[in-house]
């Protein structure tokens, strides 16, 4: 069988990664695909990590058991939210909301405990992923001091760096990573594409977007305002990079310059959750519920089966996201 091989973007978002989980178990399901390079940042990186360790223990099926495993483990510990499908969910999100205002993690949580961290730890084996030779992963967390991203990679990538990559500083307790302090990789690659432009690999990047870069109406409330800020905060990184794609595939294009090691052209592609993923309120980012989780895989699942009928020909080929029509 011809096979394909792409690199895959893998954005974050809470718990609306489990639409990336039904992409990737989408893709893992499709063997014409071939992986080689995962760049990915809080559930992202989850994400990402989930899939490499399942697929040194078991190929393709290791890496969807071990994805299915990950986020089920989520759900059973409510990693998200300490408040599930009760009366006091709403009154639950608009407490937080207010102490996260007032008051920081280094107030309200003088101890540190990051959930978070102790799921991770829990749900990987990180000399297993270290040790992944059919995959390369990125992950990108947000150096508190620089302002700077930083990519960990190989035998780098620890508890503390997936727990770093997601570490919402109105949550959280900055991650301590060598001696220096670090917040969610979103603020400066959510996901970092430039790793992939580096790797000795395919020209083909699929992102896998969670976020969405345009809303058409005016948020008004105070979450949704909130909602959208953050939205464009953790769009803004991704953005940069789309446009420098842009410009030097335009530049090959016209023969202003010559794709070689230095410059290359990249082949742009793109599944996201469309309206429907889009439509859920911002509070549904920390709904650990399994019926809702589940539900978020089989949207990705579909989404992810529509870009192959639609795409897969253009693989190796040519891009499919028009990158000139988001920035025109």
């Amino acid at each position: 069988m011809a096979t394909k091989t792409i690199n895959l973007a893998l954005q974050g978002g809470g718990s609306h990664g489990a639409f990336t989980w039904g992409v990737l178990d989408r893709l893992l399901e499709d063997k014409r695909i071939e992986l080689s390079a995962i760049s990915g940042t809080s559930a992202g990186a989850m994400n990402a990590a989930a899939l490499a360790q399942g697929w040194v223990s078991g190929g393709r099926e290791g890496a969807r058991e071990c994805l299915d495993q990950f986020w089920k483990r989520v759900s059973d510990a409510a990693m998200f939210v300490p408040v599930r499908d009760t009366p006091w969910e709403t009154w639950w999100n608009a407490w937080t909301s207010n102490v996260m205002r007032a008051m920081s993690p280094y107030q309200f949580n003088p101890a540190g405990f990051n959930p978070l961290r102790d799921i991770v730890a829990e749900s990987f084996d990180f000399e297993k992923i270290g040790s992944c030779k059919a995959l390369t992963l990125f992950i990108a967390a947000t150096n508190v001091f620089t302002g700077k991203v930083r990519v960990f990679t190989g035998p780098e990538v620890t508890a503390d760096v997936l727990a770093a990559s997601a570490c919402l500083p109105q949550l959280f307790q900055a991650v301590e990573i060598d001696g220096e302090p670090y917040w969610d990789g979103g603020y400066m690659g959510n996901p970092a594409l430039f790793p992939l432009f580096y790797h000795p690999g395919p020209e083909d990047i699929l992102l896998v977007q969670v976020s969405p870069i345009e809303r058409r109406q005016t948020p008004t409330s105070v979450e949704d305002i909130d909602n959208r800020i953050d939205e464009i905060a953790f769009n803004g990184s991704l953005l940069r990079e789309l446009r420098a794609v842009e410009f030097v595939d335009r530049l090959i294009e016209e023969g202003q310059i010559v794709a070689g090691k230095r410059y290359r052209k990249i082949l742009m592609h793109r599944v996201d959750g469309g309206e429907e993923l889009a439509a859920y309120p911002p509070a549904t980012k920390v709904n650990a519920d399994w019926p809702f989780l589940t539900a978020l895989r089989d949207l990705g699942r579909v989404k992810a089966d529509q870009w192959l009928k639609a795409n897969y020909g253009a693989v190796g080929k040519k891009a499919t996201l028009d990158l000139r029509g988001i920035f025109t």
